[in-house]
């Protein structure tokens, strides 16, 4: 928001010729050439990132400032990291805590933890390695996913059902929350799996995380239905919730780790695990986009046929049989449709999310039964002492 700028202003609609080239672009003539715009409807206004009038933006002025933060962020972060680097140390070879005892084999109730050690390549031949493997990877898909469209999705849902309260900055502070639920749950969780065991840690997650986010489309279609604040709050409750869950995932893996496979090795192991991270990180993104593209597709396909052709003409500039070189261009849009359809259409862009949450919900029960079926490693695998 500091360093956007806006995009030049044309004027009204009403004001300007415009035409749809045939690629879809809307164009208006300046200075005796034809230049691609971009036209903002009531609809669009809440969702710019400075609100401005409605009306006619020349494309290819302004900034959104995207390299300047970019370069701010990575600074501070520069010197965060360099910092904290300096600052660390490794404490000496046979220390603990005052006051500690180590326990003693089967003071452990039943929580899965080894007394022995296994090699760092020998963990990769066992079944359990495998299984938190796609514990922590579906656990973080579900989560990174989410995370990647979290102020999209806040805007999408409460955007136009509660405009008085969710705006940008709205937005922009439920991300900020999300990141400081994230590091409570690192603590909390990780700490809790100490009383709780790691496996029974991780049932938490997935059983409470399953039934999170199949309530999240329920919560969509009620706040289209009834636009009430206690809707989101419960939405607002129920992610924070989970994300406390994702940094949990994280910090309380490692221990989990440490309780298979012996600490003589877990950096090593825990290294190679980490590859689950990455893939998530491409696995979450992806299907969250491409399942979010998927629905805005088929609600664009149900409005336009709730529309009268003509109007649809007269609004884009363009017939019906264009509609996909019209969306492809984003010149047609779901706020854009809901300036011209039948005053009772109900807006489906609080449900554009459905599918994922469920799909997210699917693959949590898939983690839950690889965390079901984790067992203490064979004692083939443990290395001779």
């Amino acid at each position: 928001r500091y360093y956007h700028k806006l995009p030049d202003y044309l004027g009204s609609v009403d004001s300007l010729k415009l035409v749809t080239d045939e690629t879809g672009r809307r164009l208006t003539e300046i200075a005796g050439e034809m230049k691609e715009v971009v036209i903002i409807g009531a609809n669009d206004v809440g969702n710019m990132i400075v609100p401005g009038q409605e009306g006619v933006y020349l494309v290819g002025t302004g900034s959104v400032g995207v390299a300047q933060t970019f370069f701010a962020i990575g600074a501070i972060y520069l010197v965060v990291m360099l910092c904290a680097a300096f600052g660390y140390r490794v404490p000496p070879e046979g220390w603990t805590p005052e006051g500690w005892e180590a326990p003693e084999e089967g003071e452990h109730h039943g929580k899965m933890i080894t007394q022995h050690h296994v090699h760092i390549d020998q963990a990769l031949k066992t079944k359990q390695f495998y299984q938190l493997w796609v514990i922590l990877c579906f656990n973080v898909t579900a989560g990174i996913g989410v995370l990647a469209v979290a102020k999209t999705m806040m805007t999408d849902i409460f955007g136009r059902t509660l405009p008085d309260m969710v705006d940008l900055k709205f937005a922009a502070t439920y991300v900020l929350m999300i990141s400081a639920f994230n590091m409570v749950g690192r603590f909390f969780w990780a700490s809790a799996s100490d009383y709780l065991g790691r496996k029974t840690t991780y049932y938490i997650f997935f059983v409470l995380g399953i039934m999170l986010y199949c309530s999240i489309p329920y919560t969509a279609a009620q706040v289209s239905v009834d636009p009430s604040v206690i809707w989101l709050v419960y939405f607002y409750a129920a992610t924070m919730l989970i994300f406390t869950m994702y940094g949990g995932g994280f910090a309380t893996i490692p221990a989990y780790l440490a309780d298979i496979f012996g600490t003589r090795f877990v950096g090593g192991i825990h290294g190679r695990l980490l590859t689950a991270w990455a893939s998530a990180g491409v696995f979450g993104p992806v299907a969250i986009t491409s399942l979010r593209e998927i629905s805005v597709k088929n609600a664009i396909d149900d409005l336009v046929s709730k529309i009268d052709p003509s109007q649809f003409q007269a609004k884009f500039g363009a017939s019906v049989e264009q509609l996909q070189t019209l969306i492809d261009a984003k010149t047609v849009t779901i706020a854009k449709l809901m300036e011209i359809v039948p005053a009772d259409t109900i807006d489906p862009t609080p449900s554009l999310y459905n599918t994922t949450m469920y799909l997210m919900a699917v693959v949590l029960f898939i983690a839950l039964l690889a965390n079901a079926f984790m067992h203490p490693v064979d004692a083939k695998h443990y290395m001779k002492t």
